[in-house]
């Protein structure tokens, strides 16, 4: 795994543009983004959720309450003093060095650092905070030294620009807008950034607010004029950085916004758990067009490896930078790095959601220092795929080994390809846009493909589950030996009924393995088939679920007979299978087999013999085929299909029920 990790930054560092920060400040330019010497930069870069505002979601706390309520809860328990102990270590190991140089090596050139404007200011005192910005001055030398910009995020404004936890609102009311003093310190900390950092060429830019959400009887031209105030308040102390601004309604409508007021400024909207077809954001590019000012995508994720592949070709396809959320989070799936929980937080966890004692307060700090430990990047679990989705072209058109696998030998279920949906995996839910999930199961890998914990006593710890008719899965295998192979899977299955198909290279080698009741889905039994033929080197071993209803967790080769031909494999007759499913709707597979080279013709004919559609006309080499015929547009009733390959003819019935 280190080892493609290396490989994907490698890959990632050649394909980007490449980004210079002594070249000079950034600057709004048309609708590009472009640096002194009026080079075009596109932003691809990683936002710190977390660290300076913890969210709960991330930290697994009950209730995923705000940064206030987090620090009261732990306060709350034990004190004051050894709060601020905590909280020091925590915002330590959280992000520091060693994860900015990490997301500088995975190819990034742009970070986007989320604050809460107490970090800046005292409110008790009404005085501002050195040592606030030195956590910024820190983060900028971090940057410097990687040739990274660095976007300033106001994440949890004064007041709060929304009432979620997110902008540590009080869970009520909107303050920053309805309570103009709130107005006026946020301008004023930011009045503060502009006269420390206006030479700071490290800076890319200032994202002023971060998503918004204007309570009901506030005015669009009220939302306007606080941002025109407050790019005008930073323009008197800063005119080189750009600054951006994002729309009502977490950064997703820009009603009042436009026209532009200022020529140093970039439109910033987020994107989450929507579509990624060219309609989503169709509307940003049809402002940027009219108004001739450019866009940045501020902030998406929490989605699976699939959404971010299709979310990041639909940015770039468009010339519009992007900024990932976030890169570390406690038992995840979806960031980079997964930090582990310990068992003493776990049971603070549970202390706090109702379900254990409380602990003694020595106990309860020994935790919560065990839990900033685990935050270290070095004791957190790296997902190299993630950043592949979100880097690396191929991802889309080409599998690669998630694991090296050696036939004769054992392969874990749950270690197929890495790559895009119909590339490593086909699962029939794969990504989140607006309802469902996409990994029921929620652990190991964030593709489409379903894993749980499993229970099984020869597994990895995990199996693939919830397997449903027609879904498939990949694997990258390095055959030793060209022969014929005996292969025992370990499954479970509540009902019995379930088929395995097997392929290699998307050729069918054996259909119709009969996957038994184990009568629950974590009662394990293995089945065995023989005599499989595999050829000899690197090639695509392929698990076809037809149908599905079944769960799975590990096969392991072992290799019977020496020597296949290669060419025509053991095929010795013609063979036309059963249609399945059967009877279907609206869509059915056709599997048939060939020992020699023939002209093949495949056809379906309705009940008065009539050819209705036409599947298969061309010459093929021997093999297994599969074939899938989409009858949407066909009536429901009796169906024939009929294959011809040379003097063989067979004819084989089916039911359409629509």
């Amino acid at each position: 795994m280190q080892k493609f990790g290396l490989l994907i930054v490698a890959l990632f560092a050649l394909i980007i543009s490449s980004t210079n920060v002594s070249a000079g400040f950034l600057k709004a330019e048309g609708t590009e983004i472009v640096d002194s010497t009026g080079t075009p930069i596109l932003l691809r870069g990683y936002g710190l959720g977390g660290w300076l505002v913890p969210e709960g979601y991330m930290l697994n706390f009950p209730g995923f309450g705000s940064p206030t309520a987090i620090r009261n809860t732990i306060e709350s328990l034990i004190g004051e003093e050894n709060t601020a102990q905590f909280y020091a270590a925590y915002e330590a190991n959280y992000v520091n060095r060693n994860d900015v140089d990490m997301i500088a090596q995975w190819g990034f050139n742009s970070i986007r650092m989320p604050f809460h404007y107490k970090l800046l200011y005292d409110v008790d005192t009404g005085t501002y905070l050195e040592s606030g910005f030195a956590v910024i001055d820190s983060m900028v030398s971090w940057c410097k030294a990687n040739d990274l910009y660095l976007i300033l995020d106001m994440h949890c404004a004064p007041g709060g620009q929304n009432t979620g936890p997110i902008s540590d609102s009080d869970g009520i009311e909107a303050r920053l807008w309805t309570e103009p003093a709130n107005q006026v310190l946020a301008i004023d900390v930011w009045k503060h950034i502009a006269q420390r950092y206006v030479n700071e060429k490290t800076i890319g830019g200032y994202d002023l607010i971060n998503e918004p959400v204007l309570p009901n009887n506030y005015s669009l031209t009220d939302f306007r004029n606080f941002y025109v105030e407050l790019t005008d308040t930073i323009r008197a102390y800063d005119t080189n950085h750009i600054v951006f601004i994002e729309g009502n309604w977490y950064a997703t409508n820009f009603d009042g916004l436009t026209p532009p007021w200022d020529p140093n400024m970039v439109y910033s909207f987020h994107k989450y758990w929507s579509e990624t077809d060219l309609g989503s954001i169709q509307g940003y590019l049809a402002m940027r067009a009219q108004h001739n000012v450019p866009l940045w995508m501020g902030e998406s994720g929490e989605n699976s490896n699939g959404w971010y592949y299709e979310a990041v070709q639909l940015f770039e396809e468009n010339n519009v930078g992007w900024c990932w959320w976030a890169h570390k989070k406690f038992d995840t799936i979806n960031s980079p790095y997964s930090a582990y929980k310990p068992d003493g937080y776990e049971l603070l966890l549970d202390y706090w959601n109702g379900q254990a004692p409380q602990p003694t307060v020595s106990f309860a700090v020994n935790a919560m220092m065990e839990m900033a430990e685990a935050l270290k990047l070095e004791n957190c679990l790296y997902r190299p795929d993630i950043i592949k989705a979100l880097s690396d072209p191929t991802f889309g058109t080409t599998p690669e080994p998630y694991l090296n696998h050696t036939i004769p030998g054992n392969i874990y279920a749950v270690n197929y390809d890495v790559g895009h949906q119909g590339i490593a995996y086909f699962d029939s839910e794969y990504k989140h846009t607006g309802n469902g999930s996409w990994n029921n199961g929620w652990v190991y890998r964030n593709d489409g493909v379903d894993i749980e914990a499993s229970q099984d006593n020869q597994s990895n710890g995990y199996n693939v589950g919830w397997i449903n008719s027609g879904e498939r899965i990949h694997y990258t295998v390095d055959i030793q030996s060209s022969g014929l192979y005996e292969i025992r899977f370990r499954t479970a299955s509540l009902n019995g009924g379930g088929k395995l198909n097997l392929l290699v290279d998307d050729v069918i080698v054996r259909t119709g393995i009969d996957v038994p009741s184990t009568s629950g889905w974590q009662n394990w039994t293995t089945v065995t088939v023989y005599d499989i033929p595999l050829p000899a080197g690197i090639h695509k071993f392929s698990i076809l679920a037809a149908p599905g209803g079944f769960n799975f967790s590990n096969m392991t080769f072992f290799l019977s007979a020496v020597g296949i031909d290669e060419e025509t494999g053991p095929i010795q007759k013609f063979e036309l299978s059963q249609n399945y499913p059967n009877p279907f709707n609206p869509s059915t597979t056709i599997q048939y087999q060939i020992p020699k080279r023939s002209d093949v013709v495949l056809t379906v004919h309705n009940v008065l013999g009539e050819v209705v559609a036409e599947l298969v006309n061309t010459p093929q080499n021997p093999g297994s085929y599969q074939v899938d015929w989409d009858a949407s547009d066909y009536a429901s009733g009796v169906y024939y299909y009929r294959i011809t390959a040379g003097d063989f003819s067979e004819t084989k019935k089916m039911l359409l029920i629509q």
